[in-house]
């Protein structure tokens, strides 16, 4: 729908249910001015009003405030205020003593066309031709929810309708248009624009403030380094792990502490099931198909969370991989479901640094070396005594990679009993478990319980997937 055009002049905006539109309703008999009304037809009576009854004058010439007073010159607009200034008022209509009976100041009243009950159907009836998604036709009688499950779109459970309403809506969350395209994504090789990431986050449940972080996960998804296409095809229990980083975390809600990787947290669980969602509908990535997991792991619905910058003693983990601190940002790993390390006893950085290692030693199995990398979350107790020792990431690091110097007469085919194993020529040679940036550092969890908790990985390197970390911008 093209742009009313405004009538020459001077023109207000009104509804009648505004205090203070009906305080300056006497003055708009006092000059010339056309006046739209908003909600009673025929407000103020003292004029001829003409009624904005669709809200289209209003939308459209983005009217925040009532009353509105615009000067409009051979259609454009020159010069407005909102509410009721009488100095505003007296300079932009010239005449010297308007309103002088009236208080110097008042505010207005929201606009109906900002109303958040009438916003999302305005926006879809002036700008949903905007849309390029095909629309699906519903019967009168048709379940929403279960056609969706019907066609195939869903993760196995019920997902939020996408309807051009709410597509639009969260549409508002990125200053990109919303034909850009983002990335391809994998298996099927296809471009998603921006419109369609917005669809499926509308399915998973996001507002639009998390867009931005479902859009950057995917662009860090859909690299050659990263994998996706091997993550899915792996018969390994892994997906998409999205580590959040920066003070956007906190701005969203999202989650950092107790229950860090489990329910309740809006943002950490509809931010992670958009990126699978959009690897499902959009690329193709259904299991059963090119999905070929052994198990599988309930992380592959969605596995998202934030680290705790604000109580850590470390560096976060996007400074470490050369994001400047206070920028917000993503990296987005290939792994499996958590699995928790306890030591209830440890107090000192020695001791705890051991029984880390000992636990990071069995990830996969205590054979295999070199091939998997791992996060390891460390919980707020126990990097307390890290932190009381003075030990920071870069010696937390070295202290448990010392550690992980395997003799290579323990790793050798049927040592230990266990057929598994390196071959036979390692056997004097010494193996560490993970390659030299192999362990991610993150710190997250609850205040209470000397816990943390390893993530194990699929096959890294070029073989494999690597750890990508992407910038977070609206």
């Amino acid at each position: 729908m093209s742009t009313p055009r405004l009538p020459d002049g001077f023109v207000v905006i009104v509804k009648e249910e505004c205090e203070t539109c009906r305080m300056v309703a006497p003055l708009l008999a006092q000059f010339e001015v056309t006046v739209y009304t908003q909600d009673d037809p025929h407000f103020p009576p003292s004029v001829s009003p003409i009624h904005d009854a669709d809200l289209s004058v209003s939308w459209h010439h983005d009217i925040e405030t009532v009353p509105t007073l615009i000067k409009v010159m051979e259609g454009i607009e020159i010069d407005r205020t909102v509410g009721w200034s009488r100095a505003e008022w007296q300079r932009i209509t010239g005449i010297t003593h308007l309103g002088d009976q009236l208080p110097v100041f008042r505010p207005g009243c929201g606009s109906m066309s900002v109303d958040p009950d009438l916003v999302d159907s305005l926006r879809a009836r002036f700008s949903g031709g905007t849309l390029r998604s095909r629309h699906i036709e519903l019967a009168d009688l048709d379940d929403e929810m279960e056609m969706l499950f019907d066609r195939g779109l869903t993760d196995g459970l019920p997902v939020v309708p996408p309807t051009e309403e709410r597509v639009l809506r969260m549409l508002q969350g990125t200053t990109r248009a919303a034909d850009d395209i983002v990335a391809t994504v994998p298996p099927d090789l296809v471009p998603v624009t921006i419109e369609k990431v917005a669809i499926n986050a509308v399915m998973a449940g996001c507002k639009p403030e998390y867009l931005p972080w479902v859009i950057a996960a995917l662009e860090a998804v859909c690299t050659d380094e990263y994998n996706i296409h091997g993550v899915l095809a792996t018969t390994m229990p892994v997906g998409p792990v999205i580590i959040c980083n920066g003070p956007g975390t906190r701005a969203i809600g999202m989650n950092s502490g107790v229950n860090v990787f489990g329910q309740g947290n809006r943002a950490n669980l509809s931010i992670g099931r958009a990126v699978q969602l959009i690897v499902r509908n959009v690329g193709g990535g259904r299991p059963g198909e090119v999905d070929r997991a052994t198990h599988g792991n309930p992380g592959k619905i969605s596995f998202c969370f934030p680290e705790d910058e604000v109580g850590s003693p470390f560096t976060s983990l996007a400074t470490s991989r050369g994001v400047e601190p206070g920028l917000d940002a993503v990296t987005v790993f290939a792994g499996e479901g958590p699995r928790c390390i306890v030591d209830q006893k440890v107090r000192d950085p020695e001791s705890l640094a051991s029984a880390l290692a000992a636990s990071l030693r069995t990830l996969h199995s205590p054979k295999l070396v070199l091939g998997f990398d791992v996060i390891l979350v460390v919980g707020p107790e126990h990097a307390r005594v890290f932190a009381e020792a003075g030990w920071d990431r870069e010696r937390v690091l070295a202290e448990l990679h010392s550690r992980l110097q395997i003799p290579g007469s323990e790793l050798v085919y049927g040592a230990g009993g266990i057929a598994d194993g390196v071959p036979e020529h390692l056997r004097d040679v010494t193996l560490p478990k993970f390659r030299p940036d192999g362990i991610l550092l993150v710190h997250a969890g609850g205040g209470a319980g000397l816990f943390s908790a390893m993530i194990g990985g699929w096959a890294n390197g070029t073989i494999g997937s690597q750890p990508v970390t992407r910038l977070v911008t609206k």
